[in-house]
């Protein structure tokens, strides 16, 4: 027992050194405490152990949610003051191990996993303190016994993995239609489809045991299934499980289904969270399965994999057994020895073994571990590989007078911040260079990214060269010009914008002066990559808010470079995001770009008051929009949806606004925009609010970037829920632009625990770079980018926001890759040809 305390006490110390940031440990505090309470609660000694245990469970779970740095030192304290009184108690200290003798390992049985439909999950290690340097001197605790690697025992076979899974016995033609939906055509691609969660037969917990926060696999009988209508519409489905012990019931939303699937009388298999709801223990959306006795028995691991019509979860196991069996030691294995035996890993023919039937939690990890530093390494190689083939490109150098941008600063009506004057002298320190810039500059909305990009483009032109600013829609680039245009001609810069709404006659004649040079700076949209844009001398490429580009797009303006007789000059290039990305995942998602970061917001910038109401409560919403409208301002009103859908249960933007504008203020002026307007009617309702005809603004997430309305002080989101984090942020960065104080206003009902942590996490603070640490928690990198427009390749098992796992893969990659960067050394053969085909459907990274 003393031993898991010390643990506890480990982790809160750290927290204390890291200033309650939740960091303590990868995953979050919360992520401890499932899986510290249950060991604690098996090794409590007596009642006040037990008493103890409870009350750190209470505190540990809800500490991600206190808000702020106050609350959780004082949760934090109460915790470590009720273990200092405990060891008074027991009267005895936490015996070291000697320094050349390890910690026995305690024993501990396998944990029931959390499950879940999207991706493979397994029962992690306990959370590890994330900064184990700080506590060398401490017990090191190992949970899970180390790996042990096998070789494989049969000769490796690829033209044999590469046949139709037809060839497999059992699978006819139409069992291969069917496994061709899930992307299998081959005995490889088989192979690849793994487990998306497992039922844990290996130890079962009785209903009358369970506790909150237990992850846990369930078997009962069901009593009854019921259906019914909450009052936000939605089909929430109730269904209660008994195991003889007692009883737990399950909550589905939106599947309507269900009630036919799940009868009384059926046996069941539910694998998921244990949550409470008015003091009694449910289970929020568990996974569920119809029970197999045969696992049961046999107290086996059992795989769940995705399924299509038609084949069920029978058929693909005995499917996956088969081609496991037969198949799994052919694999080839690409990895070099020297890096599986530095990392302990499992040759890949024995992961993908385990992955499908794993003997144990502690196989099933060194599986999941091999197949996620493959994952990882394999982007590393093809990052560095990117990287070095921009830096061989040639660039031409930018040389300046020191003092040529004075004449900008000093027309400026503001100071620039310490984090502008870094970042500028970041890229131009990158302009005069010969090797090309590949730049990412990031900065929360309002940080001052149009300067920096001002300052970079009038280098250019200092230079006697060229600069082009590309923007992800025509509002947003028509803004960029108004400002720059006002910035950079009264400095005598020849200035144009081109788009696709520009008329025909005008097009030629920028088109003329982009070639004979006349035309020193263009802004525009996708217009600039068309076939008939040339440039005299492009030496400086912008890309505004670039994952709103696929990476064909901005690959096409990166080519707009100068030819000359010695080959393609290549423009120093400079990405902006105001989506903030926290620096770790910046670098895993784009190692092949420098990273500068505006982390610091202009002087008298207002914080944005926000608030989450309740559907129930909109009319306090649209009473507090009305008296902003009454005080000269305008207002925002967002939409999740376009058209009401029946599959979607939620308020959309056309409906929404005939019946704001007639029932709702039918003495006020309302517009509408939407992404199905055509560009000139989307231009027309946002000229109309920003040349303040129109007081409100209906709105779906066409608004997200660019509107730029400084009389506009009142942001009123409707379903919040439906949005990210990240999104919701943006949103709430279209106000808040002028002199007045403005205002975000969430109307939502928390459908699911991760929404109501996105909207509390919206209320308390402003801050971009917070909050997309905190959006990473929820929803994960994919909230950011998508594979098309990030050209990252697909990551199966592998989570970018495992940093420890990062690191390692990156440190390995820079290895080889120093000592073989094109993978040409005959024992990297299969490496480089895997490098190719992970990376073969991905693009352009930056």
């Amino acid at each position: 027992m003393q031993r898991i305390f010390k643990r506890l006490e480990r982790v809160l110390n750290l927290e204390v050194k890291q200033g309650y940031k939740n960091k303590a440990v990868v995953g979050g505090i919360r992520q401890f405490a499932v899986y510290w309470v249950e060991q604690a609660r098996e090794a409590a000694v007596d009642e006040l152990d037990q008493a103890f245990v409870e009350q750190a469970v209470d505190l540990l779970m809800e500490y991600g949610r206190l808000p702020g740095t106050e609350a959780r030192a004082k949760a934090v304290q109460t915790l470590l003051d009720g273990l200092q009184k405990r060891e008074g108690r027991v009267g005895q200290t936490v015996p070291q191990p000697e320094p050349d003798k390890p910690a026995k390992r305690e024993r501990r049985k396998p944990q029931p996993k959390q499950t879940a439909v999207q991706k493979p999950v397994e029962t992690p290690p306990p959370a590890q303190p994330a900064d184990e340097e700080a506590d060398d001197e401490d017990e090191q605790v190992e949970e899970i016994p180390p790996a042990r690697p096998q070789e494989p025992t049969t000769e490796p076979d690829p033209a044999g993995l590469a046949q139709s899974v037809t060839a497999l016995h059992g699978v006819g033609p139409a069992i291969a239609e069917r496994l061709s939906k899930l992307g299998a055509e081959t005995i490889d691609d088989l192979l690849t489809i793994f487990p998306r969660r497992y039922d844990d037969y290996t130890l079962l917990k009785p209903i009358n045991q369970l506790r909150y926060g237990d992850q846990v696999t369930v078997i009962g009988t069901i009593w009854e299934t019921r259906a019914r209508r909450t009052r936000t519409n939605q089909v929430m489905v109730q269904t209660v499980v008994s195991d003889g012990t007692g009883s737990i019931q399950a909550t589905w939303f939106n599947q309507p289904w269900l009630p036919d699937k799940l009868k009384a009388g059926m046996q069941i298999v539910l694998s998921g969270k244990i949550d409470q709801f008015l003091g009694r223990l449910v289970m929020p959306s568990p996974d569920w399965e119809a029970l197999e006795l045969d696992p049961l028995r046999t107290r086996r691991i059992v795989p769940v994999y995705p399924l299509t019509q038609g084949l069920n979860g029978n058929k693909m196991r005995e499917i996956m057994r088969t081609a496991v069996s037969q198949w799994a030691q052919r694999i080839p294995e690409p990895l070099p020895r020297s890096v599986r035996t530095s990392q302990n890993l499992y040759s890949l023919p024995q992961a993908v073994e385990q992955i499908h039937f794993p003997d144990s939690q502690a196989s099933l990890h060194h599986a999941r571990r091999r197949l996620m530093f493959d994952e990882l390494f394999l982007l590393q190689l093809g990052m560095l590989g990117k990287r070095q083939t921009w830096q061989e490109n040639t660039g031409i150098p930018l040389q300046i007078p020191d003092d040529a941008l004075q004449p900008f600063y000093d027309a400026l009506p503001f100071s620039l911040t310490a984090a502008q004057q870094r970042v500028i002298g970041e890229i131009q320190a990158d302009l005069t260079r010969p090797v090309p810039m590949n730049r990412l500059l990031q900065g929360d909305v309002g940080a001052g990214k149009t300067i920096v990009a001002a300052a970079a483009m009038l280098t250019a032109v200092q230079a006697g060269t060229q600069a082009a600013l590309m923007a992800p829609t025509e509002i947003l680039a028509e803004q960029h010009y108004r400002g720059l245009s006002r910035q950079l001609e009264p400095l005598g810069v020849t200035m144009a914008l081109l788009t696709g709404g520009t008329p025909a006659a005008e097009k030629e004649a920028i088109y003329a002066g982009l070639t004979s040079g006349e035309i020193q700076i263009v802004i525009g949209t996708h217009a600039l990559i068309q076939e008939g844009v040339t440039f005299n001398n492009l030496t400086l490429a912008v890309i505004d808010e670039q994952h709103r580009f696929g990476v064909d797009q901005r690959g096409a303006l990166r080519s707009k470079g100068a030819e000359t007789a010695d080959g393609q000059l290549y423009p120093h290039v400079l990405v902006m995001s105001a989506t903030p990305i926290p620096r770790t995942l910046a670098l895993s998602l784009y190692g092949d770009l420098e990273l500068s970061i505006l982390d610091e917001m202009p002087p008298g910038r207002q914080e944005i008051k926000t608030r989450w109401l309740r559907p129930t409560e909109r009319e306090r919403a649209y009473a507090f929009l009305r008296r902003q409208i009454e005080a000269g301002r305008q207002a925002y009103v967002i939409y999740p949806l376009v058209e009401e859908s029946d599959k979607i249960d939620e308020k959309a933007a056309v409906e929404e606004y005939e019946r704001l504008q007639k029932q709702v203020f039918p003495e006020l002026s309302v517009g509408l925009v939407h992404g199905r307007l055509r560009p000139d009617e989307k231009e027309a309702a946002m000229r109309a609010f920003y040349k303040g005809e129109t007081q409100i603004l209906v709105a779906t997430s066409v608004i997200e970037v660019g509107v730029d309305v400084p009389n506009a002080t009142l942001i009123l989101i409707e379903g919040a829920n439906r949005f990210g984090l990240a999104q919701l942020h943006q949103f709430r960065g279209r106000v808040g632009r002028g002199e007045h104080q403005s205002y975000c206003i969430l109307v939502a009902d928390s459908s699911s625990a991760d929404a109501e942590e996105r909207l509390k996490a919206l209320e308390q603070t402003n801050d971009g770079f917070v909050l997309a640490e905190k959006d990473l928690e929820i929803r994960g990198p994919g909230e950011f980018f998508g594979r098309r427009q990030s050209g990252l390749p697909e990551l199966q098992l592998a989570s970018l926001l495992d940093m420890e796992m990062v690191e390692t893969a990156r440190a390995e990659a820079q290895k080889l890759f120093a000592a073989d960067p094109a993978l040409e050394q005959s024992e990297h053969q299969l490496l480089r040809e895997q490098v190719g085909r992970f990376w073969e459907h991905a693009g352009d990274v930056s």
